[in-house]
């Protein structure tokens, strides 16, 4: 199973950005323990974090067909980008929206989410581990494929 992690705007400065919000770690030792957990499930996972839409949006177009599963932090284009809630429903990629805050309780503008719609489901308010907890969910909703696959094959 291949799942692509795609992290949006500023979550470059985790650890050093508003820690009392987004927390301590970094955006690479959040990485490397994603990588970890997924060796032990036996799931293949690619990273990529950018700062801009365009470059966001002509990334999850290229999931399709490469990727089982995709798990995005869209963070500040959550609420403003209807440019990448496009690009996931044209790529079809089960997708898992994932936020390290709760936006729920944060600024009205937050609370709002344009592809909350259009994925799976959405994992906030747990900090790092609504990272882990959005690999588990892909793993076991969108590996069972795989595994029936792997099942026909005994």
């Amino acid at each position: 199973m291949r799942i692509l992690f795609i992290n949006g705007p500023n979550l470059n400065l985790l650890g050093e950005r508003e820690p009392s919000i987004y927390g301590q770690k970094t955006l690479d030792q959040i990485n490397d323990r994603i990588r970890d957990l997924a060796r032990e499930k036996g799931a293949e996972i690619v990273f990529f974090q950018s700062n801009h839409e365009g470059e966001l949006v002509e990334r999850i177009q290229k999931a399709k067909g490469q990727f089982d599963a995709l798990v995005i932090n869209p963070a500040a284009y959550t609420h403003t980008s209807v440019a990448i809630r496009d690009a996931l429903l044209a790529a079809g990629v089960p997708a898992i929206e994932v936020h390290l805050s709760n936006p729920a309780r944060r600024e009205e503008f937050r609370h709002r989410s344009l592809i909350s719609d259009v994925v799976a489901g959405t994992i906030s308010g747990f900090g790092e581990a609504s990272y882990y907890l959005a690999l588990q969910a892909a793993v076991e909703s969108f590996g069972k494929k795989e595994r029936e696959v792997g099942k026909e094959g005994q």
